[in-house]
């Protein structure tokens, strides 16, 4: 007798052992049909796993997000079928699901080609059509390394010969294709039916350079037609407002092979980059922050004192002079540690918030470097905070308020709160991490937000309040954070006298916001398709002339403008006035002015929006309380 447990808590008795499928068909027929594979005891497995004894069981379907992997892990495999089946001399390596789909490594005697590409998603489809029953055996593992061989798969038996040799292997048979995998997989191919073939890349065989050049074959995969079309629309938007491309045609900044993931900022970047500090700036100082600002290079036996040198040295500039060895700054928090040590600290101080915006350099692998979203030189909007145990929660409340305040003035609304606790690779006890975590806990308690967990992603000082934004095309960005440090203050040896009169360790909070301002800037290039909000916008107002009748008037609107505080450039040029007015709105310029005889008379402008928006004729104290509207309310 097997008793199964449904997860609405039922109970079904079967008299003997049975497979995950025939669990599904007997709840109901169009289960048996829908089913892709089951959970047993919290284990995602074949419709085929045989349920031996009492079991927690539930069925997977497309409806599940475990139902969406084995989608995608079963058609990189049927990418791997179709290669076969098209270059039969091509040699299989690995295929491994990724975030939004999946992709396969080959090894062939040439590089394959986007008209390869379409032959090969067409093949993938036939076989899908075929409905092919995908079966699963176990071998030893010499065994499996002896078949692979036999069939000139090499790679795959160099990876199957990797393994422990007591252990045996799964192998996955779908037609004439066998490959080796742990599974779980569709019960056939017919399951497969909404996948598309994306692109072409290069890569080494097990990542280093010393090896093979493989052909990499990206996919995705998905459970509904209209989930991949939103998925490729959203690609091709993402195409659009790509920061790399924007930041050339608006004049943002540039790239150059002498400072690679150096950014070199132009006037207009450079301008969107003053009003986000100043920003920030500003929120420092609303929220009790005391701007400060520390060395860029410090002497390496400092990085030793905080753990950075043993564990995060590969990652950081180093030089030498005068035969001491010093470390370009990777962060800014010893720093701060070394201006709150330098002078005697009461518990009346405290808590002491300091806020630089303190530039740090990584070195980043080249091939990571993305624009100005990676980049070796970047500047954060950093805060530390210095405070007793008892002002951890309380802090941790202002900040996610504070935070909260930020991104709804940069207009994004759908907040992710994360925490991201201890990594295997840390320094301190575990009860320390303890008090740390459980810190944070209360604090978002406090604030009544609900949070996800991600075990061993903290950094190895302390766990951190991760904040993802999404921006309009819903993709996720993690900004801001707040960390719990124990340890680098002691380290450091930072104290302040107690209400008591002993000598304490206080407590270091890293917070930060909009994290590194490039990377936000960029966020903010593609979540706005570079038609920043007027407050942002690096020029808010265009003031274009008709004729040369007009261009003392013009002259004197960009004066007056310019007083009042607004961005604004009068463009006088002999051009008629539809191929400037176009021009400036390919600049995604907010407002643009256009003036003739009619309204320099009447003390007027003709007031255009972004996006092609005519506003009609407004005297200048009207346009005024607009302009000034807009940036006063972050419209």
């Amino acid at each position: 007798m097997v008793s199964v447990r449904l997860p609405d808590g039922s109970v079904r008795q079967f008299d003997a052992p049975l497979t995950v499928a025939q669990v599904a068909s007997n709840i109901s027929t169009s289960l048996g049909k829908a089913a892709l594979a089951g959970k047993v005891d919290g284990k995602v497995v074949d419709t085929s796993f045989l349920i031996e004894k009492d079991a927690d069981v539930a069925i997977v379907t497309d409806k599940d997000p475990e139902g969406l992997d084995v989608i995608r892990h079963s058609t990189a495999h049927l990418l791997a079928y179709a290669v076969k089946e098209l270059f039969p001399d091509a040699q299989v390596t690995i295929g491994p699901v990724i975030e939004n789909g999946f992709y396969y490594d080959f090894s062939y005697k040439r590089p394959f080609t986007p008209d390869d590409l379409v032959a090969i998603e067409k093949k993938m489809a036939e076989l899908a059509k075929k409905d092919e029953q995908v079966t699963r055996k176990v071998l030893p593992r010499d065994e499996a390394v002896a078949y692979f061989k036999s069939i000139n798969e090499h790679y795959k038996a160099e990876i199957i010969a990797s393994i422990p040799s007591n252990e045996d292997v799964s192998l996955y048979t779908e037609g004439n294709f066998t490959d080796l995998c742990r599974g779980p997989h569709v019960p056939s191919t017919g399951k497969l039916k909404v996948f598309k073939l994306m692109k072409l890349a290069g890569a080494y065989w097990r990542g280093d350079s010393k090896n093979e050049m493989l052909q990499r074959v990206y996919g995705t995969a998905w459970t509904k037609k209209e989930d991949q079309e939103q998925y490729l629309f959203q690609l091709e938007e993402a195409e659009k407002r790509d920061h790399r491309k924007l930041g050339k045609q608006l004049d943002f900044f540039h790239f150059q092979d002498e400072a690679p993931g150096l950014v070199f900022w132009h006037p207009k970047g450079w301008t969107i980059w003053q009003q986000v500090e100043q920003y920030m700036r500003r929120k420092y100082q609303e929220n009790g922050y005391q701007e400060v600002k520390a060395p860029q290079i410090l002497d390496a036996s400092l990085w030793g004192k905080t753990g950075h040198w043993e564990n995060y040295r590969e990652n950081m500039f180093v030089t030498e002079s005068e035969n001491r060895s010093y470390a370009l700054k990777p962060m800014n928090c010893p720093g701060h540690v070394q201006i709150f040590n330098s002078d005697l600290r009461s518990y009346r101080d405290l808590p002491l918030r300091y806020g630089e915006f303190g530039q740090c350099h990584r070195n980043e692998p080249s091939g990571a470097l993305h624009g100005i979203m990676r980049v070796r030189g970047f500047t954060q909007d950093d805060g530390h905070i210095f405070c007793t145990n008892a002002q951890i929660e309380p802090e941790v409340v202002a900040f996610h308020q504070q935070a909260m305040e930020v991104y709804k003035d940069f207009h994004f609304e759908n907040i992710d709160v994360k925490l991201a606790l201890r990594p295997d690779n840390r320094i301190g006890d575990d009860d320390v991490w303890d008090k740390a975590e459980e810190a944070l806990r209360s604090g978002l308690r406090a604030c009544g937000v609900t949070w996800t967990e991600l075990p061993g992603e903290g950094a190895f000082y302390g766990p951190k309040i991760e904040y993802h934004l999404k921006d309009s095309l819903g993709r996720p960005w993690q900004v801001g954070t707040m960390q719990v440090d124990f340890f680098m203050p002691g380290r450091l040896g930072a104290e302040y006298v107690a209400d008591d009169n002993t000598r304490k360790t206080p407590v270091m909070l890293h917070r930060a916001i909009v994290g590194s301002l490039e990377r936000f800037i960029g966020i903010l290039i593609e979540n706005y398709a570079g038609a920043l909000p007027m407050w942002l916008a690096p020029q808010q107002v265009s003031i274009l002339n008709i004729s040369d009748a007009q261009a003392d008037y013009c002259k004197a609107l960009e004066s007056r403008l310019r007083k009042l505080g607004f961005r604004v450039a009068a463009d006088l040029r002999n051009e008629k006035i539809t191929y400037k007015i176009r021009e400036h709105s390919v600049q995604k310029v907010p407002f643009i002015l256009v003036v003739g005889d009619k309204e320099r008379d009447a003390n007027t402008v003709a007031v255009r929006a972004r996006g092609n928006v005519d506003l009609g004729v407004m005297p200048i104290e009207a346009l005024v309380e607009r302009l000034q509207n807009d940036v006063d309310t972050k419209a």
